[in-house]
């Protein structure tokens, strides 16, 4: 798999809110119940209000190819800082995802590199991220990329509260 990494514009807006709810959905849907899935995906991760976000310009949006296929994406957000982070120069990475096939072909080190990189060239000092404390490959692989916990908040699923770490990394 040879990946190419772009910032989305306004043009993408549906192929993100597409790939946006596809790929919650094969990540989590399997340790959801069906009720709850279908009232997040239908009340709160709408494809309009995903859309929206593109189209409102909320948050930095970068897209993973192969080839033609887009293969993951990931958005970045200046705004909704925990409170745990006042006072830090900090940029958030709201979402980075990949496709079920394309997990472990190198999606998401490309995706996170790029994350970073941009987050450097915004001079900050600090990039956050919130992972479900259950989804624990995910874990390991910010771990990897030097993200440690600091905090936890609560992200709910349909009628499910479930627990989020919060994870952040020191940047150069």
């Amino acid at each position: 798999m040879e990946i190419q990494i772009r910032k989305a514009t306004v043009a993408d807006a549906e192929l993100i809110a597409d790939l946006s709810r596809t790929t919650f959905y094969d990540a989590f849907a399997k340790d959801n119940t069906k009720e709850n899935m279908d009232d997040f995906m239908n009340n709160v991760f709408t494809k309009d209000a995903l859309m929206q976000e593109v189209l409102n310009n909320e948050g930095i949006f970068i897209l993973a190819f192969d080839g033609e296929e887009a293969v993951g994406y990931a958005r970045m957000r200046e705004q909704n800082k925990e409170q745990i982070l006042e006072g830090e120069n900090a940029v958030e990475i709201a979402r980075i995802y990949s496709t079920q096939a394309a997990i472990g072909k190198g999606v998401g080190p490309a995706l996170m590199k790029a994350c970073i990189d941009i987050a450097l060239d915004m001079k900050r000092s600090v990039i956050w991220l919130g992972v479900w404390e259950k989804n624990q490959r995910a874990i390991a692989f910010y771990q990897k990329w030097g993200f440690e916990k600091f905090g936890e908040h609560i992200f709910p699923i349909g009628t499910d509260p479930q627990t989020d770490w919060l994870m952040k990394k020191a940047l150069p």
